[in-house]
């Protein structure tokens, strides 16, 4: 009797258990959405409360220790010492264009030719002309002077002759021999004889060397070679030749063209050293030295870098796009260069041997006298003052304030404050 009292009583309590369960199964089932949102919230405070205490992620860079060199990078063209343009002298019709643009021309080479027959018969009628000025100055010479001597010799002895017969004539009339008629007539002739002398000396003093005659002569020679050189120097005008030996990089006539003395026809680039120019901004001006190497690159062939060095700064500055012009000489310039190429040039002003560096964009008042970064320490960004040396694509040295392997927040840009707890991201090393 007593066990089935007992069994009677367990299975009321069990009864009582299952009924008790029941109802707190129903409770939960009724409060579930309140529980989940609870424990969301207790979540998200607890979540909230560790970034609070850690920091908010920084993307951080890593302070290197590596060598440096620090360039100035510009762009400019691939251009010969000078470059002729060519022309032609005299106006005229186009017979020939002997070469192509892109040719490679010899010294001398014909590169136009003009029409040329009127001027080849002007240069005919003035060697004719120079001729004829030679055969008057011949016969001059070989005749006229000659008899001028003979006709001179002449009236000498006419003259002498005169003034005999006027002495015998004069002691004549002194005795009474003769009239003064006589006298008179010997007297006339005398003076006659005497100035036909003076006339051929005259005329042979005209005829020799330094004479009148002579001097008329000479000059119209003269006149005549000068007609003759101008015409053939009208006639070489007619052919337009190659002053040096080069590469012809511009044509701009064509047979049948009438052309005008003035106007560029073709550019010649001279064989020789090829050089670059560039423009450098102004304020990299200090940096800058002859001598200094360089690497420079087309952008037609980018991956093929070659040397060059500083060897020109101009004096003067561009007022209007603020920039010096500056040339290197390439020593050994590639066979695919050619003129007017577009160039990158890289020049090396300054070299560092194991240099403290620093992102470029990490660093705060960049341009003022107090630089500063911020400097992760035991989880804090830390406002560090540092000084600057060197600084080239978009790094910078740091002489002092920092040592390699420190960390610093990696852009200047970002709303961290002095001593802001953070937490270091994305750790970029400085390259």
């Amino acid at each position: 009797g007593v066990f089935v009292i007992h069994s009677t009583n367990v299975a009321c309590d069990g009864g009582r258990i299952m009924d008790f369960d029941m109802s707190m199964l129903q409770n939960l089932r009724a409060y579930r959405t309140q529980i989940l949102v609870a424990c969301i919230a207790l979540g998200l405070a607890f979540w909230l409360g560790l970034s609070l205490w850690l920091g908010p992620k920084t993307p951080v860079a890593t302070v290197v220790q590596r060598d440096f060199v620090q360039t100035v990078v510009a762009s400019g063209r691939i251009e010969s010492p000078h470059r002729v343009e060519l022309g032609v002298q005299i106006t005229g019709t186009v017979k020939a264009v002997p070469v192509n643009e892109g040719q490679t021309v010899t010294a001398a080479q014909p590169l136009i030719e003009l029409e040329d027959a009127e001027l080849l018969a002007s240069a005919k009628q003035a060697e004719l002309a120079v001729a004829q000025a030679q055969a008057k100055l011949r016969q001059l010479r070989e005749v006229q002077a000659p008899l001028a001597e003979q006709t001179m010799r002449q009236a000498q002895v006419n003259q002498e002759t005169a003034t005999r017969s006027l002495q015998r004539t004069q002691e004549l009339f002194g005795k009474g021999f003769i009239g003064q008629a006589a006298l008179d007539e010997a007297v006339r002739a005398e003076q006659v004889m005497r100035s036909q002398l003076k006339s051929a000396q005259q005329q042979l003093n005209s005829a020799r060397a330094g004479g009148s005659d002579m001097a008329v002569a000479e000059s119209a020679l003269s006149q005549a070679q000068a007609g003759a050189e101008l015409a053939r120097a009208k006639l070489r005008y007619s052919k337009v030749l190659a002053p040096v030996a080069g590469t012809l990089i511009g044509r701009n006539v064509e047979p049948g063209d009438t052309v005008q003395a003035g106007k560029v026809l073709m550019v010649l680039s001279p064989h020789g050293e090829t050089q670059l120019v560039v423009q450098i901004d102004e304020k990299h001006l200090k940096l800058l030295a002859i001598g200094q190497t360089a690497w420079a690159s087309t952008d037609a062939y980018p991956d093929q870098r070659f040397t060059a060095e500083l060897m020109y700064i101009n004096p003067g500055v561009d007022a209007q796009r603020g920039s010096v012009e500056v040339k290197l000489r390439i020593p050994e310039p590639p066979a695919y260069l050619r003129q007017d190429m577009t160039v990158s040039v890289d020049i090396e002003v300054a070299k560092r041997s194991q240099a403290v560096l620093v992102p470029t964009e990490a660093v705060h008042n960049l341009e003022s006298h107090e630089p500063w970064v911020l400097k992760v320490i035991s989880g804090k960004a830390v406002r560090t003052p540092i000084r600057l040396g060197l600084s080239s694509q978009g790094m910078c040295e740091v002489l002092d304030g920092l040592a390699a392997g420190d960390q610093v927040l990696a852009n200047a840009s970002l709303a961290v404050n002095d001593k802001t707890r953070v937490r270091p991201v994305s750790n970029l090393v400085a390259k």
